[in-house]
């Protein structure tokens, strides 16, 4: 029998992911605003998008052509960040927070709602101009990091089921995200490549039947799915969650970690490295957008509205309205300890779609003005879910459970 070793001393793999993911967004936020500067400043502008778009090759896939800086990152590096996002869910599902049916009722619940009603706001404020309906679910997804991080500047006067509420609701979030991109970004399909992608997961599969626990057989067998996904024309990124689907875990209820699980071992190893590396880089290659020329007058552009009311009144609404109803209906009961005040700054802290929306609104649109538009949409829509979020829930403080 094999010996169980704790990691990380006592805590749980969701309380460092939480620790983690709070710094990580204090980090992704500077990484923000940093490329916005070097996108405005005169020096630095022109120079910050020639790097963006240096080719770099080899060409990997026709459709792409040479691969560029700002392709090894969206398509190659983000898709370590899929990978670590599909441990994540597999862990909650296996051995977490949503290891039960009656766990996963309310994070479905408000994740459902808190995708179709972004998506329907969308639609209703820019869905009717030509051209603009596939970016119907850019709003539709919840940043982690940035929510997380955005709760960490508020300390103690944040409860940790709130945060907890917002981690799960997130996950299934990301869950949703990854099927929208396998399903509605994929215009045409490699069926050779597609076939030996389908050989790769057979092998994972094979190895995890046998009970393989060395990472590097899987890893190795990741690279090349990565690959054959990116040559098949469905997105590259989708790679990750289908490979972390693959990954072995044992079981370790109500303990630390299980130092002997390969996707423990693989989570907490690569964590760090998405957290404080990839993902702000991703943040710094794609938010920088050039103010130059903008006014007030473009927060009304129905791409830009659309984007930032479905972040901002379509989270809120969708979230907050189906745990109330679930929680009135019985059908799933808030968490114990926290106000309707703090789940209403929690719906609007959702609101928050950084660095998933600035990707799905890269896989929506080629024209590079709409993806300018598709910035600065986000940011808007984000920095309003923040500030309103921040405010309620610090109001909301010292308020008893109603």
């Amino acid at each position: 029998m094999t010996a169980r070793i704790p990691r990380r001393g006592s805590h749980s793999a969701l309380r460092d992911f939480l620790h983690s993911e709070a710094a990580g967004g204090v980090v992704l936020i500077a990484a923000a605003a940093a490329a916005m500067i070097v996108a405005n400043l005169p020096g630095t502008a022109q120079a910050y998008e020639a790097l963006l778009h240096h080719r770099t090759g080899p060409v990997l896939s026709p459709e792409l052509g040479p691969m560029s800086v700002h392709l090894w990152i969206n398509d190659g590096l983000m898709a370590l960040f899929f990978l670590l996002v599909g441990l994540e869910i597999k862990r909650e599902f296996v051995d977490g927070r949503l290891a039960s049916a009656e766990r996963r009722r309310l994070p479905f619940i408000a994740a459902a709602a808190g995708m179709a009603v972004p998506a329907l706001v969308f639609l209703v404020a820019a869905g009717t101009t030509r051209g603009l309906q596939p970016g119907w679910a850019i709003p539709a997804a919840t940043d982690i990091a940035f929510a997380i991080g955005v709760l960490a500047l508020l300390g103690s006067r944040v409860p940790s089921a709130l945060k907890l509420l917002l981690t799960t609701v997130a996950i299934v979030d990301d869950m949703g995200a990854v099927a929208i991109i396998a399903v509605a970004y994929t215009e045409s399909i490699h069926v050779a490549a597609l076939a030996g992608a389908g050989a790769v997961l057979t092998g994972m599969y094979v190895l995890n039947r046998y009970k393989v626990m060395a990472l590097w057989p899987y890893l190795a067998a990741f690279a090349l799915l990565w690959l054959l996904v990116l040559m098949s024309g469905i997105h590259a990124t989708i790679a990750g969650v289908a490979a972390a689907s693959l990954i072995p875990i044992r079981k370790s209820p109500a303990a630390p970690d299980d130092a002997t699980s390969p996707l423990h071992r693989l989570e907490h190893g690569l964590h760090p490295w998405v957290a404080f590396g990839i993902v702000p880089l991703f943040g710094f290659a794609n938010a920088g957008v050039s103010l130059a020329g903008t006014s007030l007058a473009t927060l009304a552009e129905p791409l830009v509205l659309g984007i930032a009311l479905g972040l901002f009144l379509g989270k809120q609404c969708g979230i907050f309205a189906a745990i109330w109803g679930a929680d009135r209906l019985g059908i799933a009961r808030r968490p114990a300890g926290v106000s309707w005040a703090q789940v209403y700054g929690m719906a609007l802290i959702a609101g928050i779609g950084f660095t998933m929306s600035l990707f799905i609104g890269g896989l929506a649109f080629a024209d590079p003005a709409l993806i300018e538009e598709v910035k600065i949409g986000v940011l808007a829509g984000s920095i309003a879910s923040a500030l309103a979020g921040v405010a309620v829930l610090l109001s909301a403080g010292g308020h008893r459970k109603a």
